[in-house]
Order: structure tokens, then sequence, then C-alpha cells
């Protein structure tokens, strides 16, 4: 999972904010490259992950929860090695 690419630094925290970013930017599912090597699906991962799949279009979710639950759907996604 992408949080286990931090102990071996093959990503660090702007490489996921970067993702964050390019899903709140555009949400169609679509790859992005982060960190030293890889690439993840943002949409892929927020889909796959029951509480961002839900808070994503709930109205009263502010832009901040919005993000710390794509964060969470991130780096608990699989990322692929390129």
């Amino acid at each position: 999972m992408t949080l286990d690419l931090f102990t071996t630094l093959d990503i660090v925290d702007d490489d996921v904010s970067a993702v964050v970013d390019a899903y709140l930017a555009d949400p169609t599912p679509g790859s992005v490259a982060f960190g030293d090597g890889f690439r993840i699906d943002p949409a892929v991962a927020v889909a796959s992950h029951p509480f961002a799949r839900t808070l994503i279009d709930q109205p009263w979710a502010d832009t901040g929860l919005r993000r710390a639950a794509i964060r969470a759907a991130i780096l608990l996604a699989e990322p692929e090695r390129v």
C-alpha cells in the first residue's frame, strides 16, 4: 500500500498531496505518476475506500474533510510500480 512507501522514502508527503490535488482538479479515472517510479489512479482509490466514497458526495463536507478522506484512500491504495 502507499503508506508502506513512506518507510522506504519512495514517496514523501508532497507526492501524496499532489495526487490529492490532481483528484480534486479532475476526479475522472486516470492514473497519475507520483513518487519514485509509481502510478496510482486516485479515482479508483476513492471508489474502493468506503468512507471516502461516501464523504465525497456529502454537501456538508468541507474541502479539508474531503482532502483528508481522499488522502486516506490514497494511502491505503496499492500503487503500481512503473
